[in-house]
This record gives structure tokens, C-alpha cells and sequence, in this order.
């Protein structure tokens, strides 16, 4: 695969909209009481504290313009292509990836979509 059709500012403009989209998603469940998951950010690094004291980090890599997930099962790159935030080895997307990984820990089914207005 090859970087991504970005500019700078187009990657960092993509990578701040998908982190606010995640923090907002958790911050719905935790108001209608569907999983408690804490957010920390710094920076272009977000981890998310699951109920069983398990994480997920998604942390940003614009020198590389791809976005990492970490999470109990492995590690994960995306780079940005045709709209959307796809792995580099497999082409799954980014959010059905988040989402998974979110079920698997929080041991309940959850569900992040990206913000498509």
C-alpha cells in the first residue's frame, strides 16, 4: 500500500474528526448507562478504560498518516483511502474494527460508526 492521498492538514483534520466522534460515542453510552468505558486524550493518543480494567488505544501517526488501534487481541494500522479509514494488511475498516474489539472487551455488543454528516 501507499501513503495515503492526504495533505498534512487533510490528515489532521480526518484524525481530530474521528477521535471526537469516539469520545462522543463513549461519552452516549455512559449518559444512557449502556457500558461505562473512561476516555483519556493526549494529544492524538486516545485510550479507552474498559469495565474489566482491559484498554484500547487508538493513537494518531502523522508521519506516517495512519491511525493505530491496540487492543487485548493485537494491533492494528489504518491509512485513510476512498473515504475511509481502512487496515493496511486486510482493508477492514476502522470503525467495524473498533467495534469489534469494543465487544470482545466490554463482553456485550457495541457499536462505533464514523460521522457521516
Amino acid at each position: 500500500m501507499t501513503a495515503s492521498s492526504l495533505s498534512d492538514s487533510e490528515y489532521h483534520q480526518q484524525t481530530a474528526s474521528l477521535l471526537a466522534v469516539i469520545e462522543a460515542q463513549m461519552d452516549r453510552w455512559l449518559e444512557q448507562d449502556v457500558v461505562d468505558i473512561d476516555t483519556h486524550r493526549t494529544g492524538g493518543l486516545l485510550e479507552l478504560a474498559m469495565p474489566d480494567g482491559s484498554k484500547i488505544v487508538i493513537n494518531t501517526q502523522p508521519p506516517l498518516h495512519e491511525i493505530w488501534l491496540a487492543a487485548r487481541a493485537g494491533g492494528y494500522h489504518f491509512r485513510y483511502e476512498a473515504g475511509r479509514w481502512v487496515d493496511t494488511r486486510d482493508g477492514q475498516e476502522f470503525f467495524a474494527c473498533l467495534s469489534h474489539h469494543l465487544s470482545l472487551q466490554a463482553g456485550r455488543s457495541l457499536v462505533v460508526a464514523p460521522d457521516v454528516s
